[in-house]
């Protein structure tokens, strides 16, 4: 497995409930740019529409040498899941406060795979927390050093 880019701002703003690994479906030039690394899934986020798991705002950059039939750098993304897994989504997604945002994209097998996470946003006292325990964690490891 070769993680091509990661939401490290997404185990900041939220709080993951849930992880799930989807397919992507992609253009030709959309996997030669993810190969070379010209993606951003900072402002991405995954909406359910019509019983499908679309993935938006997710930037593929066009791919250098392509030619006219080159892609739409923000086009919106189906996401390959079984129904099954749509299903038990789309009940937790209607819950108030849940989200779904993707935490990394790489390659499984030849394969583009992301991994989404079933999310609830932090309020700003959780974020503190979460800042006070990552410096109580580095200053105990510090310490065992």
């Amino acid at each position: 497995m070769e993680i091509i880019t990661k939401n490290r701002k997404a185990y900041y703003e939220y709080e993951i409930i849930e992880k799930i690994e989807a397919g992507i479906v992609l253009k030709g030039t959309e996997v030669k740019s993810i190969r070379n690394r010209d993606v951003s899934i900072n402002e991405s986020f995954a909406h359910l529409d019509n019983g499908e798991i679309f993935i938006h705002n997710m930037h593929v950059g066009q791919y250098k040498q392509g030619n006219r039939e080159n892609h739409d750098p923000k086009r919106v993304r189906k996401l390959l899941l079984h129904k099954k897994e749509i299903d038990k989504i789309a009940g937790k997604i209607k819950q108030k406060g849940y989200t779904m945002v993707p935490l990394s994209l790489y390659l499984k097998e030849g394969l583009v795979k992301i991994e989404l996470a079933l999310v609830r946003g932090k309020s700003k006292v959780d974020k503190r927390e979460s800042i006070k325990k990552r410096i109580i964690d580095r200053e105990i490891q510090r310490a065992m050093r």
